[in-house]
């Protein structure tokens, strides 16, 4: 492992450790938010992903959906334009804490900031974060009750192939 990828694990398991500490009184936005960034790990993975793509990728997992907490305190709901309006902040924060270059949090912070918005999605890491965490989301909706409805669910809604088999391999 060269130099640079030990820094940038380092600096990810940081931010992955202030998302668990803002989580630690909603322990399934831990186990969600990991959940996700696995199956980012595995769609960047068939997608052939650069590096700093990965970087970005990955850092929006960690912190896509960090702004809920925050919402539910002001709110009193995780609804997920809330989440969206509050996660920027808390991302740039985060990421600001951790010297990510500008275009990193940038970056981050549109896609933290329409994660809940697939109108919104203008790039590959935004397209792959989106379906890492409709992948994840998928095992609360009807689209898995059987093959068929899975199939087109899949076709219609998630575009890499790599998010595809993986949708497919989970819930078939």
């Amino acid at each position: 492992m060269k130099y640079k990828d030990i820094e940038k694990s380092e600096k990810l398991d940081q931010v992955i450790k202030e998302m668990k500490n803002i989580f630690r009184t909603v322990p399934y936005g831990v186990d969600h938010t990991m959940k996700v960034l696995a199956n980012t790990r595995t769609i960047m993975e068939g997608e052939n992903v650069d590096c700093q793509t990965s970087c970005i990728i990955e850092l929006s997992a960690v912190l896509h959906d960090i702004g809920s907490v925050e919402a539910l305190r002001k709110y009193g709901s995780m609804e997920g334009h809330l989440q969206e309006q509050e996660g920027v902040p808390i991302a740039r924060n985060i990421l600001s804490e951790h010297n990510y270059e500008p275009f990193v949090i940038e970056r981050v912070c549109y896609i933290v900031g329409n994660h809940h918005t697939p109108e919104k999605i203008n790039g590959k890491d935004f397209q792959i974060l989106w379906e890492a965490d409709l992948i994840e989301n998928m095992q609360v909706m009807d689209c898995t009750k059987d093959t068929e409805t899975l199939r087109k669910f899949v076709s219609k809604k998630i575009k890499t192939q790599a998010g595809k088999a993986l949708a497919l391999c989970k819930y078939s």
